[in-house]
């Protein structure tokens, strides 16, 4: 995909409750200031974002401008990527100019990246303020970033904090809490407050205890996620427990999946998990049956298809996949287009009304023709 190459646009959240009535609401969202990266506004009422991290290595700019691309394409908000070293930093500007996506640098300890990123027009720092030590290139820093309007997000993570911090608190949420707030009057002091708060750690407990002891304290806008959580099943697992929690709770602004994969594969968890809470839409939401003895059609092998061919749709449409007579008129009922299945057949359901029958062989393309009425009726920017 080229940078000039428009993204299909994101469903935002206004209209899921009109469209669900029946889902009761969860939370009331917890106010925080609003926050500007690029184009994307974080906190307050702005929709909560998706974010991912690049893996390549940053000074090869083409390669890690291809894995931007691919991130987006996957529907990825925000970009994080690494500026560890000079060749990195030198790498921003290229980088810069063609990134679809608002760019934070991920600094740590050497201010003079932060600077070359800020120089390259980047969206966004991620950086701990009392890891740079030196006031004056702090200072530095904050100056420049306020002259670009680049806000920072300040990034706790319980394997590390600071010595006296562990000998007072432990590696608790308490001493997490801390040293956010050790990192927040370092900015505050030079009058900067443009803000956005992580404080992750492995373990899910800490995490949500964490975020929920801040939120008590500060009204900047929170960056969730659970570090290190695994690999993907055990990761996305960790994740989506942890970020459920809060999020059910109104905790949280914009998220990121932290998995040992591609990071690629994060992405649809972030959406998944957003979309099975109501909180925001894109692409098919897919309902589908465990299988039982009732089943008389190959519905695993058919939920696999149904979820290989709606993977390149955008829309914010309901499937449902259900083999047998008990659960499934009235699952397919409820969803946009559904299956019930039968004796080596199924009937296709189109907005709760049975339009169909047909054998189990002609089952994938007749639901594929009813998804795509839905989207050239309802969502035609999406054709």
């Amino acid at each position: 995909m080229s940078a000039q190459q428009e993204l299909p646009p994101v469903p935002q959240w206004s209209g899921i409750q009109e469209r669900h009535p029946q889902a009761p609401p969860l939370a009331a969202r917890r106010r925080s200031r609003l926050v500007k990266v690029g184009n994307l506004t974080i906190g307050g009422d702005a929709p909560i974002s998706v974010q991912s991290m690049t893996t390549t290595k940053t000074d090869d700019w083409a390669a890690t401008l291809e894995q931007i691309h691919q991130l987006a394409a996957a529907g990825c908000e925000i970009a994080r990527v690494s500026v560890p070293d000079a060749k990195a930093a030198a790498a921003c500007k290229k980088i810069k100019e063609g990134s679809p996506l608002p760019l934070v640098a991920d600094i740590h300890f050497d201010h003079r990246f932060a600077l070359a990123a800020i120089e390259a027009g980047w969206d966004k720092l991620r950086l701990n303020p009392g890891n740079i030590r030196d006031e004056r290139k702090v200072r530095e820093v904050v100056e420049a970033a306020k002259a670009q309007k680049m806000p920072i997000r300040i990034g706790v993570n319980n394997g590390s904090l600071a010595p006296d911090i562990v000998q007072r608190f432990g590696h608790t949420p308490e001493g997490m809490v801390e040293s956010g707030l050790r990192h927040l009057r370092i900015l505050e002091d030079l009058d900067f407050r443009d803000i956005v708060v992580s404080l992750k750690a492995h373990d899910v407990r800490t995490t949500v205890a964490a975020y929920r002891l801040m939120a008590t304290k500060v009204d900047y806008p929170f960056h969730l996620g659970i570090t290190e959580a695994g690999t993907l099943r055990s990761g996305t697992v960790k994740s989506s427990v942890g970020l459920g929690i809060l999020l059910a709770q109104g905790i949280g602004d914009t998220i990121r999946v932290s998995l040992t994969a591609d990071p690629v594969e994060e992405v649809p968890v972030c959406w998944e998990l957003l979309k099975s809470l109501g909180l925001r839409e894109r692409g098919v939401e897919i309902t589908s049956c465990p299988s039982c003895g009732r089943v008389q059609i190959d519905i695993v092998k058919l939920a696999e298809q149904v979820e290989a061919i709606t993977a390149e749709y955008r829309a914010p449409v309901k499937v449902a996949v259900m083999g047998c007579a008990v659960n499934g008129p009235g699952e397919a009922s409820m969803a946009d287009v559904g299956i019930a299945g039968g004796k080596s057949m199924g009937l296709l359901y189109r907005d709760g009304v049975m339009v169909r029958s047909l054998p189990e062989a002609q089952l994938l393309d007749g639901l594929r023709e009813e998804i795509e009425k839905v989207i050239a009726e309802r969502y035609p920017e999406y054709r």
